[in-house]
C-alpha cells in the first residue's frame, strides 16, 4: 500500500473487505509501506486482484516471518493489526439520493464494498442494531434544511425536500422537522454509546452536535418551523451533550450559509495551491486505533471545501484527537473520539478530490484517482470495526 507499489489504493480496501467476507482473517500492518494488508495466498484471492487491478505481492512464508518479525521490534513503529470480520455497514442518507451524491457511498461503490442504506423510520424504529459501521450522509440534524434558505429558497428542489422533509416528520408523529431530526440523533448517540462505529463528513459533522447541544430548545426560525426561536437560545446550548464540539456560537441568520464558529470555512486564508492537512504521527504499537484511521502512503493530504470544511481548534473537546490538521490555520480537518462503548470520526469537507464541491456539479470519477490519500481515510474507517482491539494505551 505504498506510492510505488500500488496501483489502486482504493480498490485494495474492497479486496480485503471481501476477504473477510469469505471468513478469511487478514493482517493490517499498520505504517509498513503504507499500510499493507496481509492476505492469505489462494488463486481466488489472487484472481480477484488482477480482475479489479489491485497490486500484490506473493510472500514465502520466511518472508512474512522476517516481516512481522521487523514489524514486532520495540524500535520500529509498526504493528501487526488482526482483520476478523467483515463490518455490516449503514449509510443514513434520503431514499433517492444517488451514490455520487455523498464521497462516502461513492468510494463504498467504487472499492466494491457493500452498503444498506436507512434513513429516520429505520433509524427510529432500532435497525441501527442490526450494523457494525454507520456513515452519516451530508444531513442537517438541526431542522434548517442544510440552511440553504438564501440562495435555494425559490428553487424547486429545495421546495420539494422541504415538503418531503415536513411529511415524513409528521408521518413518524412529530410536530415539526427538527424534533424529528432531533430524535434521529438522539437513537444514532444511543447507538455510539452502545459500541456502535459512526463516521460523519461535511455538515453532518457539526449539525449532529448542534442538535445535541440543542435539545428542549427552538434554535429554528419562522421560515424553518413555522413559529420562533426560543429567546437567548445561545444560553440554553448544553455542550454536555455534544461527541466532538464545545463553546461554539450559534449563527442565527438564517441567510448566512452557516451553522456555528465551529466551522472555519469563511475564516480561511488559504489558496487551493497550497492548501493540504498533515496526518498526525501516532506509536503504532502503543495508539494502534488513531494509527490504524491515519494509515495511507503520503502524511500530506490535498484540502477540500464543503459546507463544514474544517474545525475550529479551540472548539473541540480535550479528548477528542486531532488526526489530521493545518496547524498554520489553526485548524483540524480530522478528529476522532470515543463516546461511551463506541466510537465516531469526523471528517471535514464535501469531496476529496472535488475542491469545491457545488450543487448541481458533476460527480468525481474515482477512476481517475485511484490511488487518493484522501479517499484512503474514509476507507480506513470502513475498516476499523474489523479490527480486533487493543486498549489504547496513553
Amino acid at each position: 500500500m505504498d506510492a510505488e507499489s500500488q496501483k489502486n489504493h482504493l480498490k485494495a480496501y474492497g479486496i480485503t473487505y471481501w476477504t473477510l467476507d469469505n471468513q478469511l482473517k487478514v493482517n493490517w500492518l499498520l505504517n509498513y509501506r503504507g499500510g499493507s494488508f496481509l492476505l492469505p495466498d489462494t488463486e481466488r484471492i489472487q484472481r480477484e486482484c488482477q480482475i479489479r487491478g489491485v497490486s500484490f505481492e506473493v510472500l514465502s512464508d520466511s518472508k512474512v516471518e522476517s516481516i512481522l518479525t521487523e514489524i514486532s521490534s520495540p524500535s520500529k513503529n509498526m504493528e501487526s493489526v488482526i482483520l476478523e470480520k467483515a463490518p455490516k455497514i449503514a449509510v443514513y442518507s434520503p431514499k433517492g439520493n444517488l451514490p455520487w451524491d455523498d464521497a462516502v457511498t461513492m468510494v463504498l461503490t467504487y472499492a466494491e464494498i457493500p452498503y444498506e442504506t436507512i434513513y429516520d423510520e429505520e433509524v427510529l424504529n432500532d435497525a441501527l442494531l442490526l450494523y457494525d459501521w454507520l456513515h452519516l450522509h451530508h444531513e442537517d440534524f438541526t431542522g434548517q434544511y442544510g440552511k440553504f434558505y438564501a440562495n435555494y429558497k425559490a428553487v424547486s428542489w429545495y421546495i420539494e425536500e422541504k415538503k418531503a422533509a415536513e411529511a415524513l416528520a409528521k408521518r413518524l408523529g412529530y410536530d415539526k422537522v427538527s424534533d424529528e431530526k432531533l430524535a434521529v440523533a438522539n437513537k444514532i448517540r444511543e447507538y455510539v454509546i452502545g459500541g456502535g462505529f459512526m463516521f460523519a463528513m461535511c455538515s453532518a459533522t457539526d449539525s449532529f452536535d448542534i442538535a445535541l447541544s440543542a435539545d428542549g430548545v427552538d434554535i429554528c426560525e419562522p421560515m424553518f418551523d413555522g413559529d420562533a426561536s426560543d429567546a437567548n437560545y445561545q444560553n440554553k446550548i448544553d455542550y454536555n451533550r455534544t461527541f466532538a464540539f464545545k463553546d461554539f456560537i450559534l449563527e442565527r441568520d438564517p441567510n448566512v450559509y452557516e451553522f456555528s464558529s465551529i466551522d472555519m470555512t469563511t475564516k480561511r486564508q488559504i489558496p487551493k495551491m497550497t492548501d493540504y492537512f498533515t496526518l498526525m504521527d501516532f506509536s503504532a504499537k502503543w495508539d494502534p486505533i488513531p494509527t490504524m484511521l491515519n494509515q495511507n502512503h503520503t502524511a500530506l493530504v490535498k484540502g477540500f471545501m464543503g459546507q463544514t470544511t474544517s474545525y475550529s481548534r479551540d472548539q473541540i473537546k480535550a479528548n477528542v484527537l486531532v488526526l489530521g490538521e493545518n496547524k498554520t490555520n489553526g485548524e483540524a480537518k480530522y478528529i476522532h473520539g470515543i463516546k461511551g462503548k463506541g466510537f465516531f470520526t469526523f471528517y471535514g469537507g464535501h469531496d476529496p478530490e472535488d475542491y469545491t464541491h457545488k450543487v448541481g456539479d458533476p460527480k468525481t470519477e474515482l477512476d481517475l484517482y485511484p490511488t487518493s490519500p484522501g479517499y484512503r481515510l474514509i476507507l480506513n474507517n470502513v475498516l476499523f470495526p474489523a479490527a480486533r482491539k487493543k486498549k489504547q494505551k496513553t
